[in-house]
């Protein structure tokens, strides 16, 4: 019995060796390295949100709306053909006409060709003109959309970005941190120091620690807020380009005004609100001229549906009317429309002079944050230096017996700091320079 359970066993691997491990090492062969995360820089990003952004999609839905409104609005002034047919049935009296005179009859048929044309239409007229501006309109209210998510990826990328640096500096920082714990323990062994300072070293590295798990959370929330953006499922796994080496010069403010002036999607959406306002007060004038129309039937219009009646006379024909329509009274109403419109326009007048202001505004704000950012890079980066010096010197005058450990503690505090300075700076520049830019239309 124990042969035969073990016989089985014998088999039992030999199948698995024989069969499941090739199955297996063709699924997972040596050397297969795990699928590496994406890797993307800024205009990668900028052209994944536009694919992925709701908002700019329905944006674009707008403009082409607009389209076809104005196709609607060009039809209306072209002639239109139709064909007409009906049967009127008209209850009998014993006369020709039956109980209703107008229908002539107790069996009428129509069945003609109708071409209508307003010859004369302010009001179509200005239809059209109006369904231009608002597809301008919509064209640029579709690039305010596309500004607006460009700010704010721009804005997240070099979010995580920043959060990605000072990871690095945290993790430095706790590699300093640590490599002095490792001293004052050596200078406890060799009765150089007290206890005391070993406690302090290690409740700094646990500062240290505690600081780099709050950054990596701090990234992990960065890179959600981005993959939001970028990716229909907000879990795929991707690393920024760090583009943080190279500090783009600073343009010149009149430069930058003049091309936000130029290339501002709020200013070519105030303008093209005053535009449509001038056309709809146009569209409200026109009801008080008056409109003429041409409509040319060609067909049958008789009591029987036949080309001829019984006598042989022709029922298949043709007639041309012209109608002249002229308003007369409408109890102030057209008035009231005029007034409207012409109020709309001031209030629209009004917004685009305030666009303007809030404009001028943000490039002056923008332009002096990202002055004062780039003013301070180089002493940022001095500090960094003087700080890493001074906590070199510190450790070895400590090691030397020179100074009390609180005073290596408040070095590397101060180099921390220094370095966490530095990348707020860089970032600080960097995201107002892309601000900057976004406004004159350069990403």
């Amino acid at each position: 019995m124990h042969f035969a359970r073990a016989r089985g066993q014998v088999l039992a691997t030999v199948v698995f060796c024989s069969v499941l491990l090739p199955i297996l090492h063709a699924q997972n062969p040596p050397g297969t390295a795990q699928q590496a995360a994406l890797t993307i820089d800024l205009n990668n990003a900028l052209e994944r949100a536009r694919a992925n952004s709701p908002q700019l999609r329905s944006a674009a839905v707008g403009v082409s709306l607009a389209a076809e409104e104005r196709l609607q609005a060009r039809a209306a002034l072209l002639p239109s053909l139709n064909y007409l047919n009906q049967y009127l049935y008209t209850q009998g009296n014993g006369t020709p006409s039956g109980v209703f005179v107008a229908n002539d009859g107790v069996h009428v048929y129509n069945s003609q060709a109708v071409v209508h044309q307003d010859l004369f239409s302010p009001e179509r007229l200005a239809e059209y003109r109006r369904t231009i501006a608002a597809q301008a309109l919509a064209a640029a209210r579709k690039d305010v959309a596309e500004r607006g998510l460009v700010a704010t990826v721009v804005q997240s990328y070099y979010g995580l970005a920043g959060a990605q640096r000072k990871l690095a500096n945290a993790r430095q920082a706790l590699q300093e941190a640590r490599s002095f714990v490792d001293i004052t323990a050596k200078l406890e062994a060799g009765g150089e120091v007290a206890h005391a300072d070993v406690l302090k070293a290690q409740l700094v590295l646990q500062l240290r620690q505690r600081e780099l798990q709050n950054i990596q959370l701090a990234i992990e929330k960065a890179r959600i807020d981005l993959a939001v953006l970028l990716f229909p499922d907000f879990r795929m796994d991707f690393n920024v380009v760090d583009d943080f080496g190279t500090i783009p010069p600073l343009p010149g403010y009149q430069e930058i005004e003049t091309r936000a002036i130029e290339k501002s999607p709020d200013l070519r959406v105030a303008n093209e609100s005053v535009r449509q306002e001038e056309f709809n007060i146009k569209i409200a004038r026109t009801a008080y001229l008056p409109t003429l129309s041409l409509d040319y039937f060609f067909g049958i219009n008789a009591n029987r549906f036949a080309v001829r009646d019984q006598e042989g006379n022709r029922l298949l024909g043709s007639v041309a009317q012209a109608t002249l329509s002229i308003p007369l009274w409408t109890w102030g109403s057209t008035g009231s429309k005029v007034r409207a419109a012409e109020l709309r326009l001031q209030q629209a007048q009004l917004d685009l002079e305030l666009t303007r202001r809030q404009l001028i505004s943000a490039l002056h704000a923008l332009h002096a944050e990202a002055q004062a950012a780039q003013a301070q890079l180089d002493s940022l980066r001095r500090t960094v230096a003087d700080a890493t010096e001074s906590l070199r010197l510190t450790n070895l005058r400590y090691q030397a017996g020179e100074v009390s450990v609180l005073e290596v503690v408040d070095a590397q505090s101060t180099l921390v700091e220094a370095r966490k300075a530095h990348e707020e700076g860089v970032l600080r520049y960097r995201q107002a320079l892309a601000s900057l830019q976004t406004l004159i239309g350069n990403i």
